[in-house]
């Protein structure tokens, strides 16, 4: 096979299935690592694809697409993102079991953790890719239908799969929040968010000042007190209001302030991210 099929080969997979991993392309189509990644150079300079840590995602170009195309959202306000997911990484300990959906600001904690020793269990692809590539980490993967957009494994066995573990820590993103709680767009997130949720001892949600007083289709969760919310911009009074009376937490980057649940504000610095 010549590098030029390889190359349109390779393209034609990526048309069709959305996003694909570079270990899957180097299987599919019989060359290596190196040689998938230079045939995805090419396909990039043509605008084609985006390139990301261990593989790459279809050019969306119609805004709807790119609602839920991966690739795109973990683009959109990376200063926002880098904040939240230092402040939540911070939180992740060396011998914890962590369990990581597939938000685009989730992709950025695991990114600050790899060097941790941890458990980790995850729907997402690019989260198990980037984890598949360092030693320190044990990574589970959920089971389930994929879906390519998100690159994230969803449906009943994602679900069964879910509920038979047990996690200290959930770290999970949302495309909107409310006084009502956290909203996602889709059913089958949804449902393995809150099977995310049930697993784990407390729940941290990254989420960046683009997703205040969004609904989405579905109620992913109301606040509850084992839930950590950080974010980048103070939300609303009714939103604050409702995290704090639900005895959540709220945790703000930068010179913003933390105010516990019930409690006086404090400094970021010295405001852990307890749970019940």
């Amino acid at each position: 096979m010549t590098n030029k099929q390889r190359t349109d080969l390779i393209a034609k997979y990526i048309r069709e299935h959305k996003y694909a991993d570079l270990r899957t392309l180097a299987t599919k189509f019989a060359g290596s690592i190196s040689t998938v990644r230079r045939a995805l150079d090419h396909l990039e300079a043509a605008g084609m694809v985006r390139r990301h840590h261990g593989g790459a995602s279809l050019v969306e170009t119609d805004e709807v697409s790119q609602e839920y195309d991966f690739i795109a959202r973990n683009q959109r306000h990376p200063e926002e993102k880098y904040a939240i997911a230092r402040l939540v990484a911070e939180q992740v300990q060396p011998g914890m079991t962590v369990i990581l959906d597939g938000g685009s600001t989730t992709f950025a904690v695991a990114r600050l953790i790899v060097d941790k020793r941890l458990q980790v269990i995850t729907n997402s692809l690019p989260v198990a890719s980037l984890f598949s590539e360092v030693g320190s980490v044990e990574t589970i993967v959920t089971g389930g239908s994929i879906y390519s957009r998100l690159g994230v494994l969803l449906g009943p066995m994602c679900e069964e799969s879910l509920e038979q573990v047990h996690a200290d820590l959930a770290i999970l993103g949302g495309a909107g929040i409310t006084e009502n709680g956290v909203w996602n767009q889709n059913a089958l997130i949804v449902a393995a968010q809150r099977r995310m949720i049930a697993a784990a001892e407390r729940t941290i949600f990254a989420l960046d000042n683009s997703k205040f007083g969004r609904k989405a289709l579905s109620l992913t969760t109301p606040f509850e007190p084992r839930f950590t919310i950080v974010t980048d911009v103070r939300p609303s009074p009714a939103v604050a209001k409702a995290i704090n009376a639900s005895g959540a937490r709220l945790t703000l980057t930068g010179r913003t302030r933390t105010r516990p649940a019930g409690g006086p504000e404090v400094a970021d610095g010295d405001a852990g991210l307890g749970g019940s």
